[in-house]
This record gives structure tokens, sequence and C-alpha cells, in this order.
């Protein structure tokens, strides 16, 4: 663990402990310490829990804007450049693969396999990571072998197992297609179409994938509703007894770094370019885990199918080895290990929305999927300059609003398990879904 982890941990340890001992007996209900030492004590020992737990969700707090390098900084020229070239199939060799192949939007930007496919169909050896927040990232590959995500762009492209085309013959591909020429001159009016701006274009689009607003979000901002108390209580799991904080830190829940976590597998990962490092073989890059029920299976081989049986991995420790990370031991979670598993849900947006509101506004619903459970309700807010409609035709789950005003909101209760499609009867664009569980 960094310094500053540990650093990190002993500041924000009367924090966990405030919110393990707030969640499972309420500080409302906190008289019997109140008999033991007196109001004066009580009210003292509030006091400075709460500022402890403000200090810790301080941690946790999502940045305002999106950061770009100075060598390659915004536009939206280049956005919209960046996007066409990721969804281009022409980027490969057979013209059958595009970064979105491995990427895809639909299943968290990533591929939903094992391990990816490349060139050929054939299997490569490793999941395929998603893309969500890779802005902040300060390494790329499993492995970290990329310094940057336009290297890893590149890298991607001209692999022979993955899409397996040199930079010659794409750029003659490219500048065949006459839709491309006033996009390249628009984003880079001073080099045109190169290997490096096709690098630069994709990176910025990818720059731009960044987690939605979760209700994670919203409580660590102040809305005591917006998770529940099992959540809070699987959060202070998160950063005590669990260790997951020491390397899954701040609001992207990770800090970038390698560790043998003891998967059985023979990679060298990191150890590949460190190998004067013992505790670098075996090593991986930890990941975020924001919008993480969407990226099953999980772990850089794609080895284990459930969160479940990701938390049972970390609770026994894995394969000890000399490379294993020192902080990969039992930890004897079970049966507490569910607390965790939902504070790790509920960081994909809409997941453990207690009270949930949904917005509306520039004809957008403020989330795109939501989970709740069956008997719980969502107000629907429109937040919009225009009237809005909202339906849903799901069987078991249908309901009609009618014409909503702006600034009207109305409350909705889903009564039956399963998928409800949402959309907007005045702006049939506007589309949702809602998951109810039982």
């Amino acid at each position: 663990m960094r310094s500053s982890g540990l650093i990190r941990l002993a500041l924000l340890a009367p924090a966990v402990t405030a919110i393990a001992l707030g969640c499972v007996i309420g500080f409302e209900s906190a008289s019997y310490g109140a008999a033991i030492v007196g109001e004066t004590r009580q009210t003292e020992v509030e006091a400075k829990a709460a500022a402890a737990l403000q200090a810790m969700k301080a941690e946790y707090r999502r940045p305002a804007s999106i950061p770009f390098p100075k060598d390659n900084p915004y536009t939206p020229q280049k956005v919209s450049l960046g996007k066409k070239l990721y969804f281009d199939t022409r980027l490969s060799l057979t013209s059958a693969q595009s970064c979105a192949s491995c990427h895809n939007p639909g299943l968290g930007w990533g591929d939903g396999l094992t391990v990816g496919v490349g060139h050929g169909m054939a299997k490569l050896g490793r999941h395929s990571p998603t893309i969500v927040n890779l802005a902040w990232g300060a390494a790329f590959m499993w492995d970290g072998r990329s310094p940057s995500l336009e290297e890893q762009a590149l890298e991607a492209i001209q692999l022979p197992a993955v899409m397996n085309i040199k930079m010659e013959p794409l750029l003659e591909r490219l500048s065949s297609v006459l839709e491309y020429k006033p996009l390249f001159a628009a984003a880079f009016p001073d080099e045109g179409m190169t290997g490096a701006t096709i690098g630069k274009a994709i990176a910025t689009y990818e720059r731009t994938v960044v987690s939605e607003r979760a209700p994670f979000d919203a409580w660590i901002e102040g809305d005591e509703k917006a998770i529940s108390e099992e959540a809070k209580r699987g959060f202070a799991l998160f950063n005590t007894k669990g260790q997951c904080s020491s390397c899954h830190e701040g609001w992207n829940f990770t800090n970038d770094g390698f560790h043998d976590i003891g998967l059985a597998h023979e990679h060298p990962g990191r150890g590949k370019f460190l190998p004067d490092i013992p505790k670098m073989k075996h090593a991986y890059k930890t990941p975020g885990l924001r919008e993480l029920t969407k990226r099953s299976p999980y772990m850089h081989n794609g080895s284990i199918a459930t969160l479940e049986q990701v938390i049972e991995h970390y609770d026994g420790g894995g394969i000890d080895r000399p490379s294993r990370s020192d902080l990969m031991k039992p930890l004897g979670l079970t049966p507490l290990a569910s607390l965790t598993i939902v504070i790790v849900a509920g960081l994909s947006a809409g997941a453990l929305a207690a009270n949930l509101s949904i917005t509306q506004k520039g004809r957008l619903f403020s989330s795109e999927s939501v989970t709740i459970k069956k008997g719980d309700s969502i107000t629907f807010v429109n937040d919009d300059t225009v009237p809005h409609n909202i339906v849903s035709t799901s069987k078991g789950n249908e309901f009609n609003l009618g014409s909503q005003p702006p600034g009207a909101s109305t409350d909705v209760t889903f009564k039956e398990p399963g998928d409800a499609q949402i959309i907007c009867a005045i702006h049939p664009r506007m589309k949702m879904t809602v998951t109810i569980t039982d």
C-alpha cells in the first residue's frame, strides 16, 4: 500500500467506525451511551463522528470536470472524429472489428466475454477491460504497458492479435473515405490525418466516456435517503475489515496500482516489464468499480463469474506465493461479505435506489437504467422547459402520467419484478429501463 493510503486510512478510521455504529444502531438511538457517559459526552462524540464521516465522504466525491492532457486538449471536433473512428470496422485489417467490438457501450464498455476476441476470431489472453472513466487513468492495458490512452488506442489497432493493421495501409484506407477528410481538417487543422491524430481523436472520445451519477454519489453529497442502511454498512466494511479501499480508493474506486491477488494463472503480468521486482510477478492493474454490475465476468482473465465469487476470493486470500500482495490474506468476512457486494453494486448508476428521483431535462432521462426492489417508488420530475408524458406499457407496471408540465413531479410504485420499459409519449426518443427485483 502507498504511504498516502496508510495515512488516509488512519485519518478516516473514526469516520468508518461512525458509519458502522450509526448504521447498526442509528445515531438517534444512542441513549444507552448517554446514560453511561452523560448527555454532554454523547453530543461531543456524535459531533466528532459526523465531522469524521464528512471527511471520509470527501475522499469519494465526484470530480467537477474531465481532465484532458495539455498535448491533446478537448475540442468537440476531436470527439466527433474520435467517435466515428471508435465505431468504424475499417480500423481492422479484415474490416470485421472496431474498438467497440471489445469495448461495447451496451456491455459496460466491455464485451461480456471471459477473454477478448481478436483478429480471425482468435481468443486473446485477457478479459476486455472497460473504458469507463479512463480519463483519470495513470497507466493502460492490464499490465500497464501503455502510458497514455493515445498509445493504447494505436497499439490495439496495430497488434497482430487484435486488429492487425499497420499504420500505412490504414492511412491509405481512411484517406479514400471522403467523409473523413473534413473531419480531420476540423479536428486537426495543422496536422491532418496521421497515425498520431488518429490516436488523439480516439483517446479524446474515450475520455468523454464517464460513468453516470449513481445513488452513491447523492449519498456522498448529503442525501441520506439515496442508499439503503445496508449499503452504508457495506461502505463501512469496504473501508475497514474488507480492506477494499486499500486499492479501490477515491471516486473511481482505483489507485491504478498493480497487485498479485492470488489468482491461478501463469502469466507474468506487470512482472514482464519489471522483472527485478518480485511483487510484480502475476500483478495486474486494479480496475475501477464504477458500473461494475454491467461488466461481468471479472478479473484480468475473466475467471470469476459473479460479484459473490469475487468477494469469496478476496475473503479467502487467494493463492499464497512470494509475489502475492501483502494485502491479500484471509479476512473472515462471512457472513458480512454480502454488505460489500451491496455497496459495490450501488456504484452502477441507478442501483440501490431508495426514494429515487428521475429527472427529465434536455429531452433526456437522468439515467438510462435503474434497479429498484418490488414495491419501491420512483419520483419522475420534469426539470425541463417543455411538457413530458411518461408512460410504461410493461405488464404489471403499466402507467401513464399524462402531460407533466415543467416543474411537476409524480411518484410511481413498481409492483411486479422484471424490466419496465419507460418512454415519453411526446418525445419517444426518451427511453429508460427500470429493473425491479424481488
